[in-house]
């Protein structure tokens, strides 16, 4: 990438802008943190992070015991609500706020939980930074590879196609999906729960499911789809399907965690 030097108006000499760094967190256990991550964060004098506006930053929770205390923080509010908001608004002035300090000649990290572009929200701001600043993505563990190992089942085999679902898709979507894929993985659960369970069961895969939240974490729920009672799930929390090529997987006896 093309080197970029801003301004300096207190004296007109030009300085090298700094670097934005994209750096996954990882699922929520501070130990699956990578050590190039937690080099960059421990090195940064600009750390930003998403943050609902009723609560703690989880990505910040994470790692929050890395943070060296003279780190100038950049919480990125977005409020965790059904109801459309402005996102983009929010989006532009926290990228203004970021670019300020890289044409400072200021290195800035946003943190990611799990990984910066599976999903992630880091996205946004690369979108409108990237094209003027240098910026390096540090890729993180998922929480799609983190369940596959909490529930102790491989994702998929061979040339078993892996599809991942959002819950918010429509039904019909849904149904297409779990018809067309070897392995599924659905996310984005929260108040989609009992639907998403009611087609999984009309598509006769209740028996091949795993549900899974908080993986990772100590209050961390692994347990057979058909064992759960709820009619509502967290956000963070998953489900996996497997029905491809591979019988010693279907054949798996998925363990019951009650922490």
């Amino acid at each position: 990438m093309e080197t970029i030097y801003a301004c300096n108006a207190m004296d007109g000499d030009q300085i090298m802008s700094g670097k934005l760094y994209g750096i996954g967190v990882g699922p929520g256990d501070p130990e699956l943190l990578t050590l190039k991550a937690h080099r960059i964060l421990t090195s940064s004098k600009v750390v930003a992070y998403p943050a609902p506006d009723d609560g703690v930053s989880f990505a910040r929770s994470i790692v929050a015991e890395f943070f060296t205390g003279d780190q100038k923080e950049i919480p990125i509010v977005i409020p965790m609500r059904v109801e459309r908001f402005p996102a983009a608004r929010i989006y532009d002035e926290k990228s203004a706020e970021i670019a300020s300090h890289l044409r400072a000649g200021e290195d800035v990290v946003v943190l990611c939980e799990g990984d910066p572009f599976f999903y992630g929200s880091f996205m946004y701001l690369f979108e409108r930074l990237a094209d003027e600043f240098e910026c390096e993505i540090v890729p993180g563990v998922s929480s799609l590879m983190a369940s596959a190992a909490a529930l102790q089942r491989p994702l998929a085999a061979r040339n078993d196609v892996l599809t991942i679902c959002p819950a918010p898709l429509e039904d019909d979507l849904l149904l297409q999906r779990f018809n067309s894929g070897d392995a599924i993985a659905i996310i984005k659960i929260g108040r989609h729960f009992s639907r998403v369970r009611d087609l999984i069961e009309k598509a006769g895969l209740l028996n091949r499911a795993g549900y899974l939240e908080r993986v990772t974490l100590e209050n961390q729920q692994v347990m057979p789809l058909a064992q759960v009672s709820e009619d509502k799930a967290p956000y963070f929390s998953m489900i996996l399907i497997y029905k491809g090529a591979e019988d010693w997987i279907k054949g798996l006896e998925m363990p019951v965690e009650t922490n």
